[in-house]
């Protein structure tokens, strides 16, 4: 009687241990594939924005640059910016809910005055979120306009690296994010020290979300 009293116990151990063994590793695994499912659409998506650009330097550039050029307001670009991509992406205007806020890697709620906080925000397919900002450039190799792309729209983490990634729109076309950061600084921009701006080129070159 106490041999199975014995056994019975030393099951319900190794069992328990199992299970936490589960709990541990399971929610880690969780999470990475969660990640490659984001970089994955992230990189689906720059492929489409990538297309776009080519038929618009192909068929309509001249024309869409005098059109920028008349514009007499931000509002104005961001108009004619909007038409162009809607073909492509079938983007309309949105009001996102108060609790939306968009941070970077390092926890940060990204300020309304930061440089890539969207006030224009737009909704897409799949509920994902699209966010556009026109810059005063002076040069050519200045960017026009930044886009954000929420991959997964409001649903959380809704965090720069994550499931948020963007690009630099200029006159000769598009760059992600990060394109012009060294290896090193890039390495540190897409982890928990950095803003995740630069995972949005990091992730293109084979970086990894667990390095």
């Amino acid at each position: 009687m106490a041999k199975k009293k014995y056994l019975k116990l030393e099951y319900m151990i190794t069992l328990l241990i199992i299970i936490a063994v589960v709990l541990i590793i399971v929610p880690f695994d969780f999470e990475n594939n969660t990640q490659a499912e984001f970089i994955s659409r992230w990189q689906d998506k720059y492929s489409r924005l990538e297309y776009m650009f080519n038929v618009i330097s192909a068929h309509e550039k001249a024309e869409i640059l005098k059109s920028f050029q008349r514009a007499k307001t931000p509002d104005e670009r961001e108009q004619i910016m909007i038409n162009v991509i809607k073909p492509y992406f079938r983007i309309k205007k949105e009001n996102l809910p108060k609790h939306y806020t968009a941070k970077f890697m390092n926890k940060i709620k990204v300020p309304s005055t930061n440089k890539y906080y969207f006030d224009d925000i737009y909704t897409s397919e799949n509920g994902m979120i699209v966010g556009i900002k026109d810059l005063e450039c002076e040069k050519p190799d200045e960017p026009m306009f930044l886009m954000m792309f929420d991959i997964n729209g409001v649903l959380p983490p809704n965090t720069w690296g994550k499931d948020i990634y963007g690009v630099n729109i200029y006159e000769t076309g598009i760059e992600p994010f990060g394109k012009r950061l060294a290896k090193k600084e890039l390495e540190k921009d897409c982890s928990i020290f950095g803003t995740g701006l630069g995972c949005s080129y990091y992730y293109k070159i084979g970086g990894g979300f667990n390095d």
